[in-house]
């Protein structure tokens, strides 16, 4: 027979999971913007004094952080970003992630590269859902696809 404290127990292993599974599917509406060059989906998956650290530099607020993005997305003729697997632990209201991802790239002027990187992740609950509170990216290799260059220090 279950008890009370079996069923809030259940209850909230059901919550956590459901956090995580949303957590997971805005990362993948974060590659899918980004596959599809959509700076208004882009955007909308940030809250609205969330930072991007990429680049060296820190991008605070949702504006700046799409003017960023837009700019740095000048760069290529193609990008397609890929994610290969994560990590999310949940507490409450906020949530930490860490994901590996790559990028297959074409620049502006026609060269192909790589992008090998992580990206470390604070989320935080809005009222429609999970938003990036602060995503910061670690770059581990950019260079030429057949990664002859130096990986990052």
């Amino acid at each position: 027979m279950s008890t009370g404290q079996d069923r809030t127990n259940d209850a909230s292993a059901i919550a956590a999971i459901n956090d995580e599974r949303a957590i997971e599917r805005l990362i993948a509406r974060y590659a899918d913007a980004v596959n599809r060059r959509d700076a208004e989906d882009w955007a909308a998956l940030w809250t609205e004094d969330g930072v991007w650290k990429a680049f060296g530099h820190d991008f605070v607020g949702r504006e700046q952080v799409l003017a960023t993005w837009q700019g740095a997305m000048k760069g290529f003729r193609f990008v397609f970003h890929v994610i290969h697997s994560g990590v999310v632990e949940v507490q409450g209201d906020v949530a930490h992630g860490r994901w590996t991802i790559s990028e297959q790239l074409q620049t502006a002027s026609g060269d192909p590269a790589v992008l090998l990187a992580l990206y470390h992740d604070d989320y935080r609950r809005e009222p429609d859902g999970w938003r990036f509170a602060r995503r910061e990216l670690d770059v581990r290799y950019q260079g030429p696809p057949d990664l002859s260059g130096e990986p990052a220090t």
